[in-house]
This record gives C-alpha cells, sequence and structure tokens, in this order.
C-alpha cells in the first residue's frame, strides 16, 4: 500500500516537473513524502525479515 502511493506522488512529481507548473513547491514536497514512505517500507521489510 505504502509502496503504491509512493509511486503515485513521484509520478505526480515528474509530471509537475514536466508541466513547469508547481504550486509554490508542493510538487517537491510530494516528492520528498514519497521518498520518506519509501525509506520506512525498506526499514520495516528489514525488521521483519
Amino acid at each position: 500500500m505504502l509502496y503504491t502511493i509512493a509511486v503515485v506522488l513521484i509520478i505526480l512529481w515528474l509530471l509537475g516537473l514536466v508541466s513547469s507548473y508547481t504550486m509554490s513547491g508542493f510538487i517537491h514536497i510530494l516528492l520528498v513524502i514519497a521518498i520518506v514512505m519509501v525509506l520506512l517500507n525498506l526499514i520495516n521489510r528489514g525488521k521483519r525479515g
């Protein structure tokens, strides 16, 4: 679930870069959230295994 949300956020960020329409840094906040979610997912997988 988290991985899917992170991928969607990264795609939205890339679309924001390509269209050059950014809502005052909102797209970059989405990117940071996506990276944090991916890292948390990787850390949680490491603890389970």
